[in-house]
């Protein structure tokens, strides 16, 4: 699935691979990165293709995995294509520059390079014959226009000679005082003002507020640069839970409807007759128009399915740079393979795809929150979670809803309020923990508070807070501790470097970057210059990045789902969480083959 680039480099090493797919073989060669060899593509080009000439046989009785105890007797060849491309790659002598007699200006004769003024050189004369036969039929299509329209001004100054200037005069003030009567009368109809208002702004007095700003402020100077327990709020639960008929504690996975089963029924339903006119032969050719029978794919087979493809995976919103990558890999991958016999090449390259985008949305290390929670309980430790982001993508409700997540899970949490910087945030969190506090109450859970906030208002250092918070959660036993961080946009430099701070300083157990589903080719740009500044700010010589994604704003996409490949194919971070509403409950595990049907639907 990243098959685009066809090199690795590993310390001071390069590698460099070609596919053979007819045979399922794969040719590398390995040198010294310090190196800059310019034969090493002409090298693996002629090993490959001797290689496969010279066994061909062998592998077609035996098959490729039959020959893998076997012997091949290839080292002379091998020395004698080396030594044929480092010859090739040697220095050339510099060529050797013409004499005027070897050039084309020598043949030429004086009197034809003497250009006289006016008069246009016979090459341009002759290129420009047919350019001017198609001038002059578009200036006698033309003619008639001009003529029509000339015909009209004429007619029109007639008219207006045939008036004196008295009469026109007389018109034109006519028309003026027609104008400023219906002015006057749109002035009048428009109310009078009772009394002239007097100058300069006065504040507006909404009718439930109140001018005293004292009032107005709602923050608890008691539990301000504490981690007391916020006060039980009542309200309705079904709002905040949205389905009551769920089972507590579970991460539903991903769902999506896809179309093809009511297609087929439709197909069934109303099975296509046969035209007259065609027969059955002209139906059973129609079958099997674009079949590719036992035949070897190649490049240009696919590159027209390729390029709709390309055009189908930006149009549902994947980074247009990771789809070209996509498709060069898929291309690779199916290049020199051989088909079936009833095999269309659109439907194998679209089998292809799903397979690498499958493989793409499932990395390799999966992150499971609820079991590294309980390896931090036998430490007795919390388990430190931090969120980053740009702004308004949705950290704090997120936030709240795998607090809630957790809780019902049997974890306590504290909220760590390090967005010290947006007006509103800690009262934002501050609800939250309200609501969460009283969907499960202490009396539920042996008299135990199950989420708090840590919180020390603004204009704070963040990473402080951060700090004081763990400290204060591993002295409280609570189970898990969740860092809400500012937005910040990833190419302002300071916010960046005070964000690699808070991590360096205090090594959360797991970093998620959260982006919206909404966003294509942006999501490249955040992701990389997040990982990059994160990599630049940190002191520690192995700096830590981010370790999987939340991805929100899910219901708002339909089936341009392109955000979810973009982020997992840059990072190679799987998708932890997916945010699909509003309620606490609208949290999802991402389903690959889910987001995979909905890429894929035309």
């Amino acid at each position: 699935e990243r098959g685009g680039s066809n090199s690795f480099t590993h310390e001071a090493l390069t590698l460099k691979y070609k596919l053979d797919n007819q045979f399922e073989l794969v040719f590398v060669v390995g040198f010294q990165k310090i190196l800059t060899l310019t034969y090493v593509d002409k090298l693996i080009d002629d090993v490959h293709k001797e290689f496969r000439d010279k066994y061909r046989n062998e592998f077609q009785q035996k098959g490729t995995l039959g020959l893998l105890n076997g012997t091949f007797d290839f080292k002379d060849d091998f020395m004698r294509l080396l030594r044929d491309a480092e010859e090739s790659s040697k220095v050339r002598a510099p060529t050797v520059m013409k004499t005027f007699e070897q050039s084309l200006k020598s043949q030429k004769t004086v009197k034809c390079m003497i250009e006289t003024r006016g008069e246009k050189p016979k090459e341009k004369v002759k290129n420009k014959k047919n350019k001017g036969s198609k001038k002059e039929g578009t200036e006698a299509v033309a003619a008639p226009g001009k003529a029509s329209a000339g015909d009209k001004q004429p007619s029109a100054a007639g008219d207006r000679e045939e008036l004196t200037k008295d009469e026109i005069l007389q018109k034109n003030r006519e028309e003026f005082f027609k104008r400023h009567m219906k002015a006057g009368e749109k002035s009048s109809k428009s109310p009078k003002p009772e009394a002239q208002k007097e100058k300069g702004k006065k504040p507006r007095v909404w009718d439930l507020g109140n001018s005293n700003a004292k009032v107005l402020d709602y923050s608890n100077s008691a539990t301000n640069g504490s981690a007391e327990a916020c006060p039980v709020e009542e309200f309705d639960p079904d709002t905040a839970l949205g389905d009551r008929n769920r089972e507590p504690g579970r991460l539903y996975d991903l769902e999506y409807e896809s179309d093809d089963e009511a297609e087929e029924e439709k197909v069934i339903q109303n099975p296509s007759k046969p035209s007259a006119k065609k027969g059955g032969l002209g139906g059973m050719f129609g079958m099997l128009k674009g079949l590719v029978g036992s035949k070897s794919l190649t490049r240009e087979d696919m590159d027209p399915v390729l390029e709709k493809m390309k055009d189908h995976l930006i149009a549902k919103n994947v980074a247009a740079e990771i789809a070209v990558q996509l498709c060069e890999s898929v291309a690779k991958k199916l290049e020199g393979k051989v088909m079936g016999t009833f095999t269309t090449v659109t439907s194998t390259v679209k089998q292809a795809l799903q397979e690498a985008l499958v493989q793409i949305l499932q990395p390799q290390r999966r992150v499971d929150v609820l079991r590294d929670v309980m390896d931090a309980q036998r430490h007795r430790r919390p388990y430190v979670v931090t969120f980053c982001g740009v702004n308004g993508v949705g950290k704090s409700t997120n936030l709240a809803k795998i607090s809630f997540w957790l809780i019902e899970n049997g974890f306590s949490v504290l909220i760590a309020a390090c967005d010290t910087f947006r007006a509103g945030a800690v009262e934002q969190l501050r609800t939250h923990t309200r609501r969460l506090n009283a969907l499960h109450p202490p009396e539920s859970h042996g008299g135990r508070t199950m989420v708090q906030l840590y919180e020390k208002g603004y204009g704070k250092d963040a990473a402080g807070i951060a700090m004081e918070a763990i400290s204060y959660a591993r002295n409280q036993g609570f189970d898990v501790v969740l860092v809400d961080t500012a937005g910040r946009m990833q190419d302002n430099a300071p916010l960046m470097t005070a964000l690699a701070k808070l991590i360096a300083v205090n090594a959360p157990d797991l970093v998620l970057f959260v982006g919206e589903a909404l966003v294509g080719n942006e999501a490249v740009d955040q992701l990389v210059k997040f990982n990059k500044a994160l990599a630049d700010h940190s002191m520690a010589q192995t700096p830590r990045l981010i370790d999987g994604i939340v991805l929100t704003k899910f219901d708002t996409i339909d089936d341009k789902v392109g955000a979810a490949i973009s982020m997992t194919y840059i990072t190679s971070k799987p998708i932890v969480f997916v945010g699909t509403g509003q309620t606490y409950c609208d949290l999802r595990s991402l389903n690959a083959k889910a987001v995979v049907a909905a890429l894929m639907k035309a």
